[in-house]
Formats: structure tokens, C-alpha cells, sequence
């Protein structure tokens, strides 16, 4: 985090601490005030024709060679769109402005374009045969929907004066993840989650888990820096909007520091509110500001983040196991973002995003709809879906998100640290504040993600790859308390069971009968996102219940070719098996009527990415 001068460091944590120890006595004499602001749910496209993120099939082709081939395609573009022509405007000029992590090419233009004109060098680019790919460079919004302020007097408990009354969402109650108990196993100690955001600002409840970070913002308007440059550090300038032109007007939200505190706020010290993983370190990430976030920029923070080498960045000293992305646009997942999360799993590290707040299908969003990462939905106090939530079979599980005012205050939003200014955090204190969305239920997510990996080491056990991570997540997740209205994943995020489930002692064949090693699937949860490669083998299991008269079993959506074969009460073989479904593509369906109560074992082989199972027993 940027450190400001020291005597503006002492004055606000001596007032930080004043407010906070005299809050009780503050509260209760001011009536309660609320404040909320709604965010846009997806992004919208950067400035028109701004920058352009091209990949060129030679990747050592000189400089003036591939702009040559940008403004040519200007050209051609240009003089296709009857706008451009009567106005007598001239074809825009491109400029170089760096290579990125993911061996794209980020080119600016000199001036804005229309949608037409955009859309027809974006064409004309793609149909160039020195052009690989090319993609609008887009910003995008973090997904917190509403923002709450509150002076209402607190229940004190022993500790963390706030966490009785207002972080349900770490409790053991219908929406919760029941923190404590997984308290007694881990606190996250040693990992180090990554909060891509808009970095944060200082507060005493969690300054000592924040890490020095960095701020990949590439346009000062954006940033409010002074230059363009990347620089040190992840201080939150703020990302308030009063030119409606440029984007919708609003106050500063402050998201980066509210996410962080979800994963990592200080515990036990007699401040304020809890955080889930309070004794990992947060490494903050500024990629998001005015208006949102480059798509290029938050791909550097991507690789950074995870420890890949970023042009122009020093090698981040502190690689992180875990990303959290509390962001998102609206279309299918980017390319350049997928490039980016392939690198980082591949580096180790487990990518968790937020599904988005648009109350529609996941798979027209990202990168929540990009291949393997944890894409998380948002839940009540209740433990039904957010109304706002995005749905869908990329879903893997939900987390507590909050559902607004229908759940009232404090109960319907979920409550960490932030700073109280309208505009730059040089103006405001610390404060805590209760926001909804998606973005709050994916820190949820990467924070338990935390104290799974910590727990795993400390016992003695390697770290979890990030295809483990997700099914250990996903298939802790306790029920819902009713059936969805839309699919958002397997259950809802439980901290102690994925505790359980991580710390499980393999069966021994020695000494016992073992079951299969599978992937349990549960009545009616769609498990999307699959991928696999040929030669590779993944095995499920489903449990059929006394009394079934029809047990359906689906593969479909993604791309690539799938085979299912299934047995009773043992693992299925290609050559050995008790049903079978290998028709071209991924579409298969398997039904057994009158079947026995007992376990099914579902084998699915081929190379495919981007598929759903799904299990049926009624």
C-alpha cells in the first residue's frame, strides 16, 4: 500500500482508534442513517476505439510493422463507414503502447471512434492474415451493487466489538459459512490471497495483513495519478465520478478494501469487525478506478499476481496461491483474460471470480464464465439467491453476498472495513460499511480457500493444486435450505466442511474396502465448467435413493467431444460398464428406470472444456 506522509499517518489512526473506541457512545446518540448507491452490473466499452489489445502471427515483427498493418486497417475501415465520410474526419492514427504478459500487443488510438467505425476496424483487423486476434480493450466494473452507511448502536462482544451483530455472514446461520469452528483448525496463516480491485486505503483494523502491492492502472484518468505509468504500491485514490459523460456519476466505494477485509481483516483485537483467513496476508492489486478496468490491465495483474513475469513490472516477491476478482463485463469470457488465468493455474495458483449482479445467465459474462476458475454466486442471510445474482451451470457454488434491503439492515448486506469519503480518502477516516453483490460473496470464497491450503500444509500435506482447491470448495458445500429458482452451484460455501474435507485420511486397501475416489454429484446441482484432455479420466459419483423410478443422467454445453460410461457400486471402464453414452460432441444422456438404491459411478473421458453434468433421481 502507498504510505502517505507520516504525520497524516499518526493523525488518522489516532482518530480511527478514537472512533473506534468511542463508537458505542457515538452511535447511540444519532438515529440511524442509510445511504445506498446502486452500481452498474457489467461493463460497458471503454472510450470507443481507445485501445485495442491485437495479437500479430509474428510476434518479432518490427514495430512500425504492426502499426502499419493497425492503421491500415484504419484506413480500409474508415472509408466503410458513411459517418466518417461526410464529416471528413481522418482515419485514426495508432500508437504502441507496450506488449502484455500474455504476449498480446496493446495498441492506443490517437482519437475516439463511433460504434460502426470501431466495429469495422475491429473486422478489418481480424481479417488482416498478420493478425492473430484482436479484442476491444473494455473496462471493467467491480460487482458490489449497493453500498450502506450506518450510525445504528452495535451488540459488543468480547473481541471485535461489530462481528456479534453485523458479520452474520461468517456465522453459523442459514447464510453464513460458520467461520469459528473452522477457526479451531485454521486462521490461513501463511498463504497469501491476491484482491484485484481498486486497491485500499489505510485502516487500523487491517493494515497489519496487507502486503505492499501494486497498481497496474495504465491511464491517468482512470487511476488519478499523475502519469500513465504503473507504480508501487495499491493506495486507492478513490474511483468517484462526477462527469456523466465519462461513466455513471457516483461516490467512491471504496470495494478493494472492503473485499480485502472479507479475506483478511484483523481478528480478536478488539476492532471493529472479523475476517475470514485474519492471519493470511492480502497482496492488494489496483487494477480498477474511475470508470472501472481495463481488461489489459487487470491480464498483467492476472500473471503478476501469481508470480509470471509482467514487461516493464518487477517480479512480484510475494506470489499468491489464491486471486480473488470481485469484477466483471459484460460478454463471454475474454481471450486475453482466459490466457491470463491459464497462465496463473498453471503457476499454482486458484482464481475465484464473481458471478456478476445482472440476474442473468453467467456464460455472457467475465471473466466469471472463463475456464477454470471458482465463479461464485451471491446469497441471502436466508440462504436463497440474491435476486441480483447471476445463475447459471458455470456457477460452482454460492457465497454470502447479501440481499439488500429485502433483508433489511444489517442482515441484508455484509459488513467490513472502508473509508467514510465521498471522494479521495484524504477527506474521510476509517470507517465499516455493509455492501451487496456478488463481489462480496466471491472474498468469502478465496478467504476459505485460504484456510483450506494453510491447513493442508501445517498438517504437512502439499499445497492443493487449483483443480483440488475447486472440488474440495465444491463439493463441501452444504444444501441449500429450498431448491433455487435458478442453478448457482453446488451448495453454499461451508468453511468447517471444506475443512473436513481437505483434512479427509485416504482410505487405506489394506485395511479396508475403499470406495472409489469420485466427485460426488448432488439431485438435481448442475456441475459446470469441466474441461478435460485426451487421455484424461474423470470419475463422479451420484447416490440413488430408496424408491427412484427414474435416474437421468446429462452432459452438454462447451466444446469438444465427451464420453460417459456409468456402473452400480463400482468404477466403470471404457470396456467395462454397466451403461454408456458416446455420441459426437457433448451431449449425452444416460437414463436407468426402477434403478437399485445404491451408488452410481459416472466415468467421463475425451478432451472437452466448458461442459456440465448433471444427475437426476425422481
Amino acid at each position: 500500500m502507498t504510505r502517505k506522509n507520516p504525520s497524516f499517518r499518526i493523525s488518522l489512526l489516532a482518530t480511527a482508534v478514537a472512533v473506534t473506541l468511542a463508537a458505542p457512545a457515538a452511535m447511540a446518540a444519532s438515529s440511524t442513517k442509510l445511504e445506498t448507491r446502486e452500481a452498474p452490473s457489467a461493463a460497458t466499452a471503454a472510450a470507443p476505439g481507445a485501445r485495442l489489445i491485437v495479437t500479430y502471427r509474428d510476434a518479432a515483427a518490427p514495430k512500425s510493422v504492426k502499426l502499419r498493418t493497425v492503421n491500415n486497417a484504419a484506413a480500409r475501415s474508415r472509408s466503410m463507414t458513411s459517418a466518417s465520410a461526410r464529416t471528413g474526419s481522418t482515419a485514426p492514427s495508432a500508437m504502441l503502447m507496450r506488449k502484455l504478459a500474455v504476449g498480446a500487443d496493446l495498441i492506443r488510438l490517437d482519437r475516439k471512434l463511433g460504434t460502426a467505425e470501431l466495429n469495422n476496424l475491429v473486422r478489418e483487423l481480424k481479417a488482416d492474415p498478420a493478425v492473430a486476434s484482436v479484442e476491444i480493450d473494455e473496462l471493467m466494473q467491480h460487482t458490489g451493487v449497493a453500498r450502506i452507511k450506518t450510525d445504528v448502536q452495535p451488540q459488543l462482544t468480547p473481541n471485535d466489538p461489530y462481528y456479534a451483530q453485523y458479520n452474520w455472514h461468517l456465522q453459523d446461520n442459514a447464510g453464513g459459512i460458520r467461520a469459528p469452528s473452522a477457526w479451531d483448525v485454521s486462521t490461513g496463516e501463511g498463504v497469501v490471497v491476491a484482491v484485484i480491485d481498486t486497491g485500499i486505503v489505510e485502516h487500523p483494523d487491517m493494515d497489519g495483513n496487507m502486503l505492499f502491492g501494486y497498481d497496474f492502472i495504465s491511464d491517468k484518468e482512470v487511476s488519478r495519478r499523475p502519469t500513465d505509468e504503473r507504480v508501487p504500491g495499491a493506495h486507492d485514490y478513490g474511483d468517484w465520478n462526477d462527469d456523466a459523460a465519462r461513466c455513471q456519476v457516483g461516490e467512491s466505494s471504496f470495494h478493494g478494501t472492503h473485499v480485502a477485509g472479507t479475506v483478511a481483516e484483523l481478528t480478536n483485537n478488539g476492532i471493529g469487525m472479523a475476517g475470514i483467513a485474519h492471519n493470511a496476508k492480502v497482496l492488494p492489486i489496483r487494477a480498477l478506478g474511475r470508470c472501472g478496468g481495463y481488461t489489459s490491465d487487470i491480464a498483467d495483474a492476472i500473471v503478476w499476481a501469481a508470480g509470471g513475469e509482467v514487461p516493464g513490472v518487477p517480479t512480484n516477491p510475494n506470489p499468491a496461491e489464491i486471486i480473488n476478482m470481485s469484477l466483471g463485463g459484460s460478454g463471454s469470457c475474454k481471450a486475453i483474460s482466459q490466457t491470463a488465468i491459464n497462465k496463473a493455474v498453471a503457476l499454482g495458483t486458484t482464481v475465484v471470480v464473481a458471478a456478476g449482479n445482472s440476474n442473468s445467465e453467467v456464460a455472457n459474462f467475465s471473466p466469471a464464465s472463463c475456464d477454470s476458475v471458482i465463479s461464485v454466486a451471491a446469497g441471502r442471510i436466508t440462504g436463497g439467491r440474491a435476486s441480483y445474482s447471476n445463475f447459471g451451470a458455470k456457477i460452482d457454488l454460492t457465497g454470502p453476498g447479501g440481499g439488500g434491503g429485502v433483508d433489511g439492515n444489517p442482515n441484508g448486506y455484509v459488513w467490513q472495513a472502508a473509508n467514510d469519503s465521498p471522494t479521495s480518502p484524504e477527506e474521510g477516516e476509517p470507517t465499516y460499511m455493509g455492501m451487496a453483490g456478488t463481489s462480496m460473496a466471491s472474498p468469502h470464497v478465496a478467504g476459505v480457500a485460504a484456510l483450506v491450503q494453510s491447513a493442508v500444509v501445517a498438517a504437512g500435506g502439499a499445497p492443493k493444486t487449483p483443480a483440488e482447491l475447486e472440488a474440495i470448495l465444491v463439493q463441501s458445500a452444504r444444501a441449500f435450505p429450498a431448491t433455487p429458482d435458478k442453478p448457482i452451484g453446488s451448495g453454499l460455501l461451508d468453511a468447517p466442511a471444506a475443512l473436513a474435507k481437505a483434512m479427509e485420511v485416504p482410505c487405506d486397501p489394506a485395511v479396508e474396502e475403499c470406495a472409489p475416489d469420485a466427485i460426488e454429484l448432488t439431485n438435481m446441482v448442475p456441475v459446470g465448467n469441466l474441461s478435460g484432455t485426451s487421455g484424461t479420466e474423470t470419475l463422479f459419483s451420484f447416490e440413488v435413493p430408496e424408491g427412484t423410478r427414474l435416474f437421468n443422467l446429462m452432459t452438454y454445453g462447451g466444446t469438444g467431444n465427451a464420453s460417459v460410461y456409468v456402473s452400480a457400486g463400482e468404477a466403470p471402464t471404457a470396456d467395462t460398464h454397466d451403461f454408456k453414452s458416446t455420441r459426437p460432441g457433448n451431449n449425452e444422456t444416460i437414463r436407468v428406470s426402477n434403478p437399485p438404491a445404491t451408488t452410481y459411478y459416472i466415468l467421463v473421458t475425451g478432451s472437452y472444456s466448458g461442459m456440465t453434468i448433471q444427475a437426476r433421481a425422481n
